[in-house]
């Protein structure tokens, strides 16, 4: 095959930035690809919490910061997509729930961080009682206030299956290995295929592969953009538990704790915990980890009956453009150099953003949509839908 099999554009990584960039590529006119080792939505994506964030918790310290800024406009942003109005249709996509809650205790000052929080950011929140409250705040035992954010959470795997009904004749499944990538002509891949050496020349590449750009930018000989790790050691729980998403307000500008639900059986749920409790818990091993959550939860919420409640703990590392001190990006990043736009979305809720920059990128570079062909791939598997976190445990404490 010596004759080049030409495209517009290789996308590397399945997850959410990189299925919804060779979506909206796609429908801007360009022949994309996107090629992915593993299963779509696995690493990052699967392992969020599907909150599409809208800035309120970046706000608790009491000033609105760059990233409060940058991620004010995302929950309509993904509602007009939810409604099949925007620039993607996830009509079919399910909402675990529309609304999610910040709540604080007693303490005075969970009480201030909450009270700041409500003044700089009165239009996307509003303070519930007495019926209105998730069920866990509504017991006679809770005196702390709740309040309800603008913000939807997704069924994640129910996203990334309807991007991958949309896009998935776009997707190949390739190890690493089986891909050459050349310095000099980083457009032009050599991908080993079951009937032997194919050449595809793309006009630019775009790396959406999370913690996997590393390596590629290494294969491309660049040593920028940087990218930097950061660990978190989620908790989950398992049992019959209410639907509760919410954050729990401390001290501090980040949250004491956030859960969210994913409904199973009935009367069971698992509750995907995050965090303060997650950010510490890199440093305990997983039945310390699963002691501390435990202990954490019998303090917030002492009148939960959690007899009955399975435990499992599970690391994800955060990868992300580097950052002074690593300190995590305000937003996210998308740098353009040579023939090869890397991409970090840095959190779920700004994959529109990323893609959009991609978009503008390739007008910048001159790049216009032309008349690829992608059926010389089409011996290649198509990669698998990722499954759950919860769904991947083989034991529960």
């Amino acid at each position: 095959m010596s004759t080049p099999n030409v495209v517009d554009v290789v996308i590397f990584g399945g997850g959410i930035a990189g299925l919804w960039t060779l979506a909206r590529l796609r429908r801007a006119g360009y022949s994309a690809v996107l090629l992915e080792s593993g299963a779509l939505g696995g690493i990052q994506t699967i392992a969020a919490q599907g909150i599409i964030h809208g800035g309120t918790k970046y706000a608790l310290s009491g000033a609105v910061s760059d990233a409060t800024q940058a991620i004010g406009d995302m929950p309509q942003r993904w509602r007009n997509c939810l409604a099949g109005e925007g620039e993607l249709d996830l009509s079919r996509v399910r909402v675990l729930s529309r609304h999610q809650y910040l709540w604080s205790t007693e303490g005075i000052g969970s009480r201030m961080t909450g009270f700041f929080a409500s003044k700089l950011m009165r239009s996307r929140m509003s303070a519930v009682d007495g019926a209105e409250r998730p069920e866990p705040f509504q017991s006679a035992a809770f005196k702390g206030s709740v309040y309800r954010l603008e913000e939807p959470v997704l069924d994640l795997p129910s996203l990334v299956a309807e991007l991958a009904r949309q896009q998935g004749d776009g997707c190949f499944s390739i190890q690493p290995e089986r891909v050459q990538l050349d310095p000099a002509d980083p457009g032009c891949l050599k991908i080993e295929m079951p009937t032997g050496l194919l050449t595809l020349q793309a006009q630019q590449l775009v790396l959406a592969a999370g913690a996997g750009n590393q390596a590629l930018l290494k294969k491309l000989g660049r040593k920028t953009p940087q990218m930097q790790r950061r660990p978190l050691h989620m908790l989950m729980a398992r049992g019959p538990l209410p639907r509760l998403y919410a954050h729990c307000l401390g001290a501090s500008a980040n949250p004491r704790l956030t859960i969210t639900s994913y409904p199973l059986a009935e009367n069971e749920a698992v509750w995907h915990l995050g965090g303060q409790v997650a950010e510490s818990g890199v440093t305990r091993d997983e039945i310390e980890h699963i002691a501390a959550g435990k202990a954490e939860l019998a303090a917030l919420l002492p009148w939960l009956d959690l007899n009955d409640v399975s435990w499992a703990a599970r690391r994800i590392d955060r990868a992300e453009i580097a950052t002074p001190g690593g300190k995590r990006p305000d937003s996210w990043h998308v740098d353009s150099q040579q023939g090869v736009i890397t991409a970090w979305p840095t959190k779920l809720a700004f994959a529109p953003c990323l893609a959009t920059d991609v978009l503008r990128c390739l007008e910048q570079s001159g790049i216009k949509p032309g008349n690829g062909d992608c059926t010389a791939l089409a011996d290649l598997p198509r990669p698998p839908l990722a499954q759950p976190p919860w769904n991947e445990v083989k034991i529960w404490n």
